[in-house]
């Protein structure tokens, strides 16, 4: 167990609370007839937000939709892995115009968008988990889905039943501390789920349904730090006991509408160095949009490489290369530092 665990800076993408409120029910928490303290959300989620900037973090945001009170909750928007934009289809209506803003939002910043044709909850249900996508279903997100997520994305797709109406998303029950460890609550899974969690990930921090209820497990890791909703002291103080660091943030006025931590902010946690998106899957037009940057000391390939491992090397577009170059010296375009090996993401959410 590390004593000194070694954060991530990480990417957000969030949405001002000024026009949350809840006006439909569309899961067990949320009731109409409570009125949201809008001044304390808003003042809520800029704590949110400083907690982020002061570990370190990047924050981006949407620009809040009147009549779109749950847009706030960003990471049912998408879910983005290696630069690539899975977007939403929203199983309630009143929340399906949000995709159109989001997929915006991240067309202008240069990602190309996936728009689903099934029912699809962006990170509410799709959680990035080291080599695989942890792919919630029961309440919201469907299994074809899952299907399209694995097609579009090319990564393992682990599908998992939800059977706690309560726990409706998978972020609401499951959360990923870093590359190799995930917390979650049991309870929330059907059986054979509970089993498959268990075989991949046998080291995991396991909370109870209180730290669920209490929003624990809605908690966004940068590897270190742990912003984690106050009431979840159990969970956090297993956290502490493996290493981590938990940051108490009060979300509680979100919860009205079933959401905390992870429903504010859409993101891949496997691409902890995250500047600047990639403003195409092109070769030659990343090439021509960095050449007043490019180091000319050498005439440089016309190849984009977006992943590697060992000798083999992969562009942008997906074309694989041997590696001659490093056998006759220093190559950095094979030697897969994490840090600049790997697309941007965005983070953010999650949602009612």
């Amino acid at each position: 167990m590390p004593e000194n665990r070694v954060p991530r800076r990480r990417r957000y993408l969030v949405c001002e609370p000024r026009h949350f409120a809840v006006q439909y029910a569309i899961n067990p928490w949320m009731h109409p007839g409570v009125r949201v303290d809008v001044a304390l959300a808003q003042e809520q989620w800029r704590t949110l937000v400083r907690a982020y900037e002061d570990h370190g973090h990047t924050v981006d945001t949407v620009p809040p939709v009147p009549g779109l009170p749950d847009m706030v909750f960003a990471a049912n928007s998408a879910v983005v892995v290696d630069g690539r934009v899975f977007g939403s289809l929203f199983h309630a209506p009143e929340r399906r115009p949000e995709s159109a803003y989001y997929d915006t939002w991240f067309k202008a910043a240069g990602f190309d968008v996936y728009r689903p044709e099934n029912v699809c909850e962006g990170e509410g249900d799709l959680v990035p988990a080291g080599r695989f996508v942890l792919a919630g279903t029961g309440f919201r997100t469907t299994r074809e889905a899952h299907r399209e997520v694995q097609e579009f994305l090319g990564v393992p797709v682990i599908s998992l039943t939800l059977v706690d109406p309560y726990l409706y998303h998978l972020d609401t029950a499951l959360f990923v501390l870093d590359e190799e460890t995930i917390a979650y609550c049991p309870e929330a899974f059907s059986p054979g789920s509970r089993e498959v969690l268990a075989r991949l990930f046998p080291d995991a921090v396991l909370g109870t349904r209180e730290d669920a209820m209490a929003f624990g497990l809605n908690s966004v890791s940068d590897g270190r730090h742990v912003f984690v909703a106050p009431r979840a002291e159990n969970l956090a103080a297993q956290l502490a006991d493996r290493g981590y660091v938990p940051v108490p943030v009060d979300l509680s006025e979100f919860h009205k509408a079933g959401g905390g931590h992870q429903v504010l902010h859409p993101g891949d946690p496997g691409d902890p160095f995250m500047t600047a998106p990639a403003r195409t899957r092109d070769s030659a037009g990343l090439i021509r949009a960095e050449e007043p940057v490019l180091a000319h000391n050498y005439h440089p390939l016309p190849v984009v490489v977006a992943r590697a491992e060992g000798s083999w090397v992969e562009d942008v577009e997906g074309r694989r290369y041997l590696d001659m170059l490093a056998a006759t010296r220093p190559s950095t375009s094979a030697t897969a530092t994490p840090p600049w090996s790997r697309p941007p993401t965005a983070s953010w959410t999650a949602s009612p």
